[in-house]
């Protein structure tokens, strides 16, 4: 299978007077697994499209192992890409959709069947060429949207939500089945998703964008631990943000921290002990419910002095965990471990990630 690096120059399209990418510069390794991660809207899908040639740049160029690919047509560059509609011919076999590729390059069918058998064995659909695409579930039409892609030996595989259409299930076994896949492969694969779990889960490295540029580009991990604003973290999930008052345990400068849910607990009564090294606010239980092995609380700060913002910028509610249930109208404190918090300047970019 082949493969090649991905290289992108200050990319930029207008659609009319609208700027819809603007000055992308991206270096993708050959063989990895990018993902391009953002909001609906954010240039993301219409990136993957000008790599497939779908979209004409207005600006910029695009290399696949160090050739421009920019003027040329979507079928001259030997990209494979795969829809989030899987876009089979229903009227077809499975052996007939993975084949029709190769037939349009004008490759015997002999070498035709081959390539179709190779295929089939490594998407574990062996015995399935002679079935009709109509009679399969959606995960075994998105393995075959997939081998049909792979059946051309393209230089770069390019993945438009492939999972979307699939039911949750389906969706967290295929994730690994897809990954393991272009492991094994190593083939170069560019990925959009708006899911943050499944970028987390799949990539080598994930593309933050919002409003037509990068913002971000990272590991899992660190896009995890270290997001490059605030924006970027409550996208990532950082569901809680309070202002910082002295004493609070983060970085010296801040004036924002946040944190998950998840990493946030809540108490009643007296303080535990060892709570040295915490963030902690108190306030009033408004809902409480159960989140399966836990118990999911919201706390209204607002009625306790110095719990309003003053920022603006976060407000007066927070919520945290709870292995008991707490009954709304409940007097409580939620406490965040220092290592957990995030901290945010003024100007909402970071200062301080997780550190773990």
């Amino acid at each position: 299978m082949g493969t090649e690096a991905l290289s992108l120059e200050e990319v930029s399209i207008r659609l009319g007077q609208s700027l819809i990418l603007d000055g992308i510069s991206l270096q993708v390794p050959a063989g990895s697994f990018t993902c391009l991660l953002g909001p609906s809207g954010c240039g993301k899908t219409t990136l993957l499209r000008a790599i497939a040639g779908f979209a004409p740049l207005s600006a910029g160029d695009i290399t696949v192992g160090g050739r421009s690919i920019s003027n040329l047509a979507p079928e001259a560059r030997q990209t494979a890409m795969v829809f989030q509609s899987y876009a089979l011919w229903p009227h077809m076999t499975v052996a007939g959709n993975l084949t029709y590729p190769l037939k349009l390059r004008g490759l015997s069918k002999v070498e035709r069947d081959r390539r179709a058998e190779a295929i089939l064995s490594l998407l574990g659909l062996e015995g399935y060429g002679p079935r009709a695409v109509i009679s399969l579930s959606g995960g075994q039409r998105q393995r075959v949207a997939l081998g049909r892609a792979l059946i051309i030996d393209p230089p770069l595989l390019l993945l438009d939500e492939p999972l979307s259409n699939l039911d949750a299930s389906i969706r967290r076994s295929l994730r690994g089945e897809l990954r393991r896949l272009q492991q094994k492969v190593g083939i170069t694969t560019i990925m959009v998703t708006h899911d943050q779990d499944e970028a987390l889960a799949m990539a080598d490295r994930i593309v933050l964008m919002r409003q037509g540029r990068i913002v971000q580009v990272a590991s899992p991990e660190a896009l995890y631990s270290a997001p490059a604003d605030l924006e970027v973290a409550h996208f990532l999930g950082v569901d809680n943000v309070v202002d910082l008052r002295p004493g609070d345990p983060v970085a010296a400068g801040g004036a924002l921290a946040g944190f998950r849910t998840a990493d946030a607990r809540v108490f009643t009564g007296e303080a535990p002990a060892g709570l040295d090294a915490v963030l902690v606010r108190a306030g009033t239980v408004t809902a409480c419910a159960y989140a399966g092995g836990s118990y999911h609380v919201s706390i209204d700060l607002s009625d306790q002095a110095g719990n309003e913002s003053l920022s603006g910028a976060s407000g007066a509610a927070l919520s945290a965990l709870s292995s008991v249930p707490v009954a709304p109208g409940t007097r409580a404190r939620l406490s965040v471990p220092a290592p957990m918090l995030m901290s945010f300047g003024a100007d909402s970019r970071l200062l301080q990630g997780i550190r773990q």
